[in-house]
C-alpha cells in the first residue's frame, strides 16, 4: 500500500477529564506517529495536540476517526498528496 505523510491535529476541550482516552485511542497507532506535539491552554482548559504519522490513508482516517470520537475531542487530517 502507498504510505503518505499526514499531519492529525486535535483539539481537546477539558483535556483533564478526557486525556486517558484520549491517550488510550493512540495507543494502537503508535507505530505510525513520527512526532507529537502538544500545547496546553490552561486557563481556557483547551489543550492542542498534533501528529505527525507516515501511513495510508485508510490508516490516517482509522486514526482520526477514533480520535474524533473520543468525547471533547476534535480531530482532523491533512494528508500529502505524494507517497514516501
Amino acid at each position: 500500500m502507498n504510505k503518505r505523510v499526514g499531519v492529525v491535529s486535535c483539539i481537546l476541550e477539558d483535556p483533564e477529564q478526557h486525556s486517558d482516552r484520549f491517550n488510550a485511542a493512540l495507543r494502537g497507532f503508535t507505530h505510525l506517529i513520527r512526532g507529537r506535539m502538544g500545547v496546553p491552554f490552561h486557563e481556557q482548559a483547551i489543550g492542542v495536540v498534533s501528529f505527525t504519522v507516515v501511513a495510508t490513508v485508510d490508516e490516517i482516517n482509522e486514526l482520526t476517526g477514533l480520535l474524533g470520537n473520543v468525547p471533547g475531542v476534535q480531530a482532523k487530517a491533512a494528508i500529502s498528496k505524494r507517497s514516501v
